[in-house]
C-alpha cells in the first residue's frame, strides 16, 4: 500500500490540519452560493431548486469560518459557487480575505466563475489581491454555448475574460469534456486559450445530482481525448501543480500548459489536500462521499471559536482515502444526491 495512505495516530495539532492518512489539509474551497445564472447540462436540472436564502450563512460568518481555517493552516481558499459572483455582498467577503494575503497567512485566494459577470467585478478582484482566476468554459461554439449552459451568452463571458486579462488577472480555461458534444474541437480550444495566453485544464464529468439526463451519454474519458490529441500535438509531462488536481503537459505547438482533472479514470485522492465548504456551514471532507461535518451550529454557538475548532478538528479526522466514482450503463444514478452547484466546482 501506498505510504500516504497507511492510517495513522495524526491529528489536528491546533496550527496544521492532517488528516488520518497523514496528508496536510491546506486548501479550502467555499461555495459561497448555490445559485448559478447558468443552468449547464452536466451540472444541473434547468428547473432547479435553489436552498431558501435564510438557510445560507451572511457573508459576517463565511468570513469567521475562512478566518478559522486560516488560523489553522489552510494557506490557499478558493471561492466557488454556483457562481459566486451572483452572491450578494461578495465583494465585501473577498477584501475581508484580502488582508489575510497582505499579512502573509494567505498564499493564495482564487476564484471559479462562469465568466458571466467579469467584467463588471474584474477589476476589484485584482485590486483585492486576486492574482489567478478559472473561467468554465466548454466550446466556442455560440450556439452549442447556449445549449450547453441553457442560459449563458458566449460573448458576455469572452467580454469578462478580456476585462480580467485588462485588470491583470492570469486566467486558466476550464472545459468539462462531453461525448459527442465538444470533443471535436478540443484541438481548436487549445489553440484559444494558448493564443491567449491562457492555460486550459480538460475535466471529466462527474456524478453529482441528478441532471434530466443519462450520464453516460455525455462520458468522455480524458485518457481517450489524451490520445487523440497526441496525434495532433506533441505532449509533454511537467511538474507543473497549482494545488488542485489536475496533471499538466505542454504542448510543444502551441508553447502553452495543458491540464486533465481525472476523477474517474486516474483518481487524484492519494495527494487530496482539499476540503469543501457549503454556503449554509457544511464541509464536506471528500467531493464523491455524503459524509459532512454541521460547521453552523459550532459557529452560531458562541461568540469564540473553540467549539467551531473542535467540529474542524474532528471533521478533519473523518476525511476518507478517497472517493468511488462510477459512471456506466450499470451505475447511472449519481454517486452522491447533491449537485456540483451544493458543493462548490
Amino acid at each position: 500500500m501506498n505510504q500516504m495512505f497507511q492510517p495513522s495516530a495524526l491529528a489536528s495539532d491546533g496550527s496544521r490540519l492532517v488528516d488520518p492518512f497523514g496528508r496536510h489539509v491546506s486548501y479550502l474551497r467555499v461555495s459561497v452560493t448555490d445559485r448559478c445564472d447558468f443552468r449547464c447540462v452536466y451540472c444541473m436540472a434547468e428547473d432547479m431548486t435553489f436552498l431558501p436564502k435564510r438557510d445560507l450563512l451572511s457573508i459576517e460568518e463565511l468570513q469567521r469560518l475562512c478566518d478559522a481555517f486560516i488560523d489553522k493552516g489552510v494557506r490557499k481558499l478558493r471561492l466557488t459557487g454556483g457562481e459566486p459572483l451572483v452572491r450578494k455582498g461578495i465583494m465585501t467577503l473577498v477584501e475581508s480575505l484580502g488582508r489575510h494575503l497582505r499579512s502573509g497567512a494567505l498564499e493564495e485566494l482564487t476564484l471559479t466563475t462562469n465568466g458571466s459577470q467579469l467584467a463588471k467585478y474584474a477589476a476589484e478582484l485584482a485590486a483585492h489581491g486576486v492574482r489567478r482566476i478559472n473561467v468554465s468554459v466548454d466550446t466556442l461554439d455560440d450556439k452549442k454555448f447556449k445549449a450547453i449552459t441553457r442560459w449563458g451568452d458566449l460573448s458576455k463571458v469572452k467580454e469578462g475574460i478580456r476585462a480580467a486579462k485588462a485588470a491583470g488577472l492570469s486566467i486558466k480555461i476550464n472545459a468539462v469534456a462531453l461525448k459527442g458534444v465538444n470533443d471535436a474541437e478540443i484541438p481548436e480550444m487549445i489553440r484559444w486559450a494558448h493564443g491567449e495566453g491562457m492555460d486550459l485544464t480538460l475535466i471529466e464529468t462527474m456524478p453529482l445530482g441528478d441532471i434530466d439526463g443519462d450520464r453516460t451519454d455525455q462520458y468522455l474519458p480524458l485518457s481517450v481525448v489524451r490520445a487523440s490529441l497526441m496525434d495532433r500535438f506533441t505532449l509533454e509531462d511537467i511538474a507543473y501543480k497549482t494545488g488542485g488536481p489536475a496533471r499538466y503537459v505542454t504542448v510543444k505547438e502551441t508553447g502553452g500548459r495543458l491540464g486533465f482533472i481525472t476523477p474517474m479514470t486516474h483518481n487524484f485522492c492519494e495527494s487530496c489536500n482539499r476540503v469543501r465548504l457549503t454556503c449554509t456551514g457544511t464541509l464536506y471532507m471528500c467531493l464523491g462521499q455524503e459524509d459532512a461535518a454541521d460547521l453552523r451550529a459550532p459557529l452560531r454557538a458562541s461568540e469564540g471559536n473553540e467549539l467551531l475548532n473542535a467540529a474542524i478538528d474532528e471533521a478533519i479526522g473523518r476525511k476518507p482515502k478517497g472517493h468511488d466514482f462510477i459512471i456506466d450503463r450499470r451505475h447511472n444514478k449519481p454517486a452522491v444526491g447533491r449537485h456540483m452547484s451544493v458543493t462548490g466546482g
